[in-house]
């Protein structure tokens, strides 16, 4: 299969978690963030599932070209490890994501949604050991300037009397649970494909949150349209989008699917420019081309002699 198809793979696993965030802003002002997060993600983690448990779906992995699974057997560790991974890539994440959002606009949201790449990379530093050159610290020092920029929009007292600050911070909030969960998920990848680990997390992550949105006596009862909505954004937007996003970093590799799914930040921007007709700042644009330029600096393989 030509590699022409990995990039147009990423870039419609961008398109459609971009546009994620636009479709989850007009959700919230009918559904709660809790029953947004449960659905999307148990309907997710089910399709996904298909892909493991369902032998009429062999020919989709084979199509995917998805790394099979080399270990089926759960010990105790990976157990806990699958429980933190869904807990906080499935829970805590989108949760926190989606109550950033109804409380903030969606371009901000958008373009701060690329700090998970921040986190993960932290993370990889302080506690697996990883070290970078002098331009991945220039890059993420770049990221967080971007995204301090963001949150406050440079003029913090408008920001807090708006209530934009508080829905900024936790949208960066579920990015670090996200961030968090991207790097268990690295721990395990080695035993376990990232299908079956995006499988277990919508799953477990989905019913958790399905569980503690049935427990919640002011939560709206949605409708059973608005159920089939969110059934559908969570199979393609969410779904769909990981297996595009797997497929394209067997066919292009991992360097330049990372940088192409940035514009997911971009697609976001736009479709709630064009949807919402949310007004863009000159701040906003400036920063996420801060943000955009330092995953990009980020993704540069290093040269042959820091190689060796």
């Amino acid at each position: 299969m030509s590699h022409h198809w990995g990039y147009v793979a990423v870039l419609f696993s961008a398109f459609l978690f971009g546009v994620w965030t636009t479709i989850n802003k007009i959700l919230l002002q009918s559904t709660s963030p809790l029953l947004i997060a449960a659905i999307t993600y148990l309907s997710a983690g089910l399709v996904l599932a298909c892909s493991n448990l369902f032998p009429t779906n062999a020919r989709i992995t084979s199509l995917f070209k998805l790394p099979p699974r080399t270990k089926t057997r759960l010990v105790w560790k990976d157990t806990v490890l699958i429980l933190l991974i869904a807990f906080s890539g499935g829970v805590l994440g989108p949760y926190l994501f989606l109550v950033g959002l109804n409380k903030t606009t969606a371009v901000s949201t958008a373009l701060l949604a690329n700090t998970e790449t921040l986190f993960t990379i932290g993370i990889a530093f302080i506690f697996l050991g990883e070290r970078g050159r002098l331009k991945d610290y220039a890059a993420m020092t770049l990221l967080i300037l971007g995204a301090v920029t963001l949150t406050t929009n440079l003029n913090f007292q408008t920001s807090v009397a708006q209530g934009t600050l508080l829905g900024n911070v936790l949208v960066v909030g579920g990015c670090l649970f996200w961030g968090i969960d991207n790097s268990l998920s690295r721990l395990l990848s080695v035993k376990r494909s990232l299908l079956q680990l995006g499988s277990l997390k919508g799953v477990i992550g989905g019913s958790l949150l399905l569980g503690i949105a049935s427990l919640h006596g002011s939560q709206v009862i949605p409708t059973p349209v608005s159920i089939a909505y969110l059934v559908i954004v969570g199979v393609f937007c969410v779904g769909l989008s990981l297996l595009l996003f797997l497929f394209s970093l067997q066919e292009v590799g991992a360097m330049r699917t990372s940088v192409i799914f940035s514009t997911s930040s971009l697609f976001g921007v736009v479709s709630a420019f064009l949807i919402l007709r949310e007004s863009i700042t000159f701040v906003q644009v400036a920063a996420g081309v801060m943000m955009l330029f330092a995953i990009y600096v980020l993704s540069i393989p290093p040269k042959r002699k820091e190689l060796l």
